[in-house]
């Protein structure tokens, strides 16, 4: 979305779609949250809590993870080496410097960086945020934003499974182009969940999204260009 077909990244259009961004947070804030939150929740549904575990954060960096050390066996096999031998030859240093050069470009690794660097991003502003849960709003009537805080209560913004899906799928369709419209379509149905699940606002998902959707861009666009 952001990037050439030569992996440059689009910097003007990421700054142009921040703003808008920062618009809609705004005007959701102060207009369409609620509304749309209430309209969302009638679709709630057993399914969404299959999502909801499917999802994760965790899940998804795990998953990443497993492939990337896939990988990695897969090369030593392939290389007749294996990571003892490296390190014996080399200091730790060196070797991990080799191995970045060696692995940083590989689809498996861009998946893993791509989901890895969106749920630290959104870890680290989720508290520094601190916005309530829907739940208050649904049990209390109300909202607001708490900074800084750890509590899952207040750690709605933004919407981590929203943040890391995007980044991992949006990373995978660019990979594979011809999947591009199902992995689109499964991120966007991610977010919706998030929101009919009770568990989010639809400005966290829009804030979640665009993270993914520039946090994939950027792994991309520098792994792949460097």
């Amino acid at each position: 979305m952001f990037l050439t077909k030569d992996n440059q990244i689009k910097w003007n259009q990421i700054g142009l779609a921040a703003g808008v961004v920062v618009i809609l947070i705004f005007a959701g804030i102060l207009w369409f949250d609620k509304p749309l939150f209430g309209f969302l929740r009638e679709f709630d549904c057993r399914a969404w809590w299959y999502f909801d575990q499917i999802f994760s954060a965790k899940n998804w960096i795990f998953v990443a993870a497993v492939a990337a050390a896939f990988f990695c066996v897969k090369k030593c096999v392939k290389t007749d080496c294996s990571f003892f031998k490296c390190v014996n030859k080399v200091n730790v240093r060196d070797f991990l410097c080799g191995f970045f050069e060696k692995t940083k470009a590989s689809n498996a690794f861009l998946i893993f960086y791509s989901v890895l660097g969106a749920g630290l991003l959104v870890g680290v502003l989720k508290v520094l945020i601190g916005r309530a849960r829907p739940i208050f709003y649904e049990a209390l009537g109300m909202t607001g934003f708490f900074p800084p805080s750890t509590e899952w209560a207040f750690n709605s913004m933004p919407s981590g499974h929203t943040a890391v899906s995007f980044a991992g799928l949006v990373m995978i369709g660019m990979l594979a182009p011809r999947f591009k419209p199902l992995t689109w379509t499964l991120a966007i149905f991610i977010g919706m969940s998030r929101v009919a699940y009770g568990a989010h606002w639809p400005t966290d998902v829009i804030f979640g999204a665009f993270i993914g959707m520039v946090v994939a861009d950027l792994v991309k666009g520098i792994l792949r260009k460097s």
